[in-house]
């Protein structure tokens, strides 16, 4: 099939590739980009793995097609982290055991980064709500949410 160049604006870096019209977002980041946080799970769009935020917002990248994110701002597990030290929201899953196999980690850390910049003071059952659309087999979402309400808390004591 014949391959086509696009730019990838990846974690504020510019990736120049060349892939297939049907090559999906999930497979041209951990493939092409060698970003494999970004986890594929059900490829249904159903279990939340594969979230990535684009323009900021989540999205399931096992439903998207990459030549279509030309022009756009990704966002991957791989750029939560700045400088070496991790985001709130990923030192509190750290600290309150919000992950087991991790496998689902990425996907929901994605949701939250996004969900939190614009929840700041979200209760008990948004977080539930909101973490609906990612499904983990390990944790009982007990500590998920846990971590979740610690990060929101020291995210809004920081400004």
């Amino acid at each position: 099939m014949k391959q086509f160049p696009i730019t990838l604006t990846v974690n504020g870096e510019n990736r120049e590739l060349l892939l297939e019209p049907r090559k999906l977002l999930t497979d041209a980041l951990r493939e092409d980009c060698g970003l494999t946080g970004t986890h594929v799970g059900c490829e249904h769009g159903v279990c939340g793995a594969c979230t990535v935020l684009v323009d900021g917002r989540p999205a399931r990248a096992c439903l998207t097609y990459a030549i279509q994110m030309e022009g756009h701002e990704i966002s991957t597990i791989e750029g939560v982290a700045q400088e070496g030290k991790l985001s709130p929201l990923q030192q509190a899953f750290h600290e309150e055991h919000g992950l087991q196999c991790g496998f689902c980690t990425p996907g929901i850390i994605m949701t939250f980064e996004a969900f939190l910049a614009s929840h700041p003071d979200p209760s008990e059952a948004e977080i539930r709500e909101a973490l609906s659309g990612n499904l983990c087999r390990c944790t009982g979402y007990h500590n998920i949410v846990r971590a979740i309400t610690k990060a929101a808390r020291i995210m809004r004591e920081k400004n």
